[in-house]
């Protein structure tokens, strides 16, 4: 038995197309049975929500009289990427204000960066625009200085190169200091661990060979309408898998982009790392069309199914050594406290859940009722690809 997407947004179109989530759709093959389900079944939703630091906007302020070419600019003082045409500028997420001590006095606080703008942007606040020229003849001013929100500009596309990662490390902190890092503040001498990920939610462990997320993919980020544009930057497919193929550490990757103007401020969050930086949070929704029942049984992957690598983020992540002192599953994890080394090891998540959860229902109610339709993939993500180190060479390697 197997459908089309063509089949599959006829229902859709229709109002009769039957949609669960991530969380629901377990259940639901366990009571009816795979190939009963798979005939039954059209779309499920996955999602996540959580820090994804290679994010970031692309914004077009329009012309200004007299013109400008805009060679420099700060956004609530936070610097902005102009070296594309005239009046567009690209605004990263962990950018820092203008003159942010950083980790000057380490721990820096970092307490605004480019992930509030962009924060502040899709909530609809006022933020000044400060920009230097060096003038031309056809763009002949040097400076402006001026009060704008999301609706005064032409487009505020988030165009983001590395979202959605497919499974991620556990950190732990096996020295005797505590340590600062993106995935949280750690405790010395294993005191606490931390992870990333929506577990049985996320849309990459949902489809781990990613038969039906692909370049084309249309995704519900943050509420707008996005499409996956690209493979994510770092995609690095060949890895170690389960039996179920969903791999142990971190894999694929997707390149997401969107229009900001009809982002819900709810799921677009600025936030900052104590001692590492600023980041931008965003939720990202994927629904993935039950084609077939294969397709189906990769949706019902539980958290006890998915297992994460416990890296030592003192000693052995900064240095690329590649020891794992041990793996858990997402259950182990969600628990709250999981055992190593013979100690107790309390357990928190920098992503959420909940938050997840939620997304993977405001995108079903958007299917059922019409208003999202599914769009086949033009092309495959790479299921056998590596990574590249960055070699060294010369006087200082």
């Amino acid at each position: 038995m197997t459908k089309t997407y063509a089949e599959i947004n006829e229902k859709i179109a229709a109002g009769k197309a039957v949609v669960l989530t991530a969380e629901e759709v377990i259940d639901y093959v366990d009571r009816h049975g795979l190939d009963k389900a798979a005939q039954e079944v059209d779309v499920v939703t996955t999602a996540t929500f959580g820090p994804m630091c290679s994010s970031g906007c692309f914004l077009n302020f329009g012309h200004s009289t007299p013109k400008m070419r805009i060679s420099e600019a700060w956004i609530a003082d936070v610097p902005a990427y102009c070296g594309i045409a005239a009046v567009d500028v690209y605004l990263g997420a962990t950018e820092l204000r203008q003159n942010d001590p950083a980790n000057m006095y380490f721990p820096g606080e970092f307490r605004y960066g480019g992930g509030h703008v962009i924060e502040d942007l899709v909530a609809g606040k006022k933020l000044q625009l400060f920009g230097l020229s060096y003038g031309t003849d056809d763009y002949p001013r040097r400076e402006i200085r001026t009060m704008f929100d999301i609706n005064d500009l032409n487009q505020a596309i988030m165009t983001n190169p590395r979202n959605c990662y497919q499974n991620y490390n556990v950190a732990v902190n096996c020295s005797d200091k505590t340590i600062h890092t993106y995935l949280g503040i750690l405790k010395p001498r294993m005191r606490n661990m931390t992870y990333c990920s929506a577990g049985q939610l996320a849309p990459l462990l949902n489809d781990p060979t990613y038969q039906t997320i692909g370049v084309g993919t249309s995704v519900w980020l943050a509420g707008a309408r996005g499409i996956v544009y690209a493979q994510g930057t770092q995609h690095c497919s060949e890895v170690e898998r389960g039996a179920n193929e969903v791999p142990v550490e971190g894999a694929g990757t997707l390149g997401l982009s969107g229009d900001m103007k009809q982002m819900l401020p709810e799921f677009v969050r600025g936030a900052s790392f104590k001692g590492y930086g600023c980041t931008l949070a965003l939720g990202v929704g994927i629904p993935i069309p039950i084609l077939n029942p294969e397709i189906l049984k990769r949706t019902t992957v539980r958290d006890r199914d998915i297992s994460a690598c416990v890296i030592d983020y003192a000693s052995d992540y900064p240095q690329k050594t590649g020891k794992v002192l041990a793996r858990f599953n997402y259950e182990q994890l969600r628990s709250g406290q999981v055992e190593l080394d013979g100690r107790k090891v309390a357990v928190s998540s920098i992503s959420s859940y909940h938050k997840a959860l939620k997304i993977c229902n405001l995108l079903k109610a958007e299917i059922e009722d019409g208003s999202f339709l599914l769009s086949e993939p033009s092309q495959r993500l790479p299921l056998h690809q590596g990574m590249n180190s960055l070699e060294i060479t010369g006087p200082n390697k």
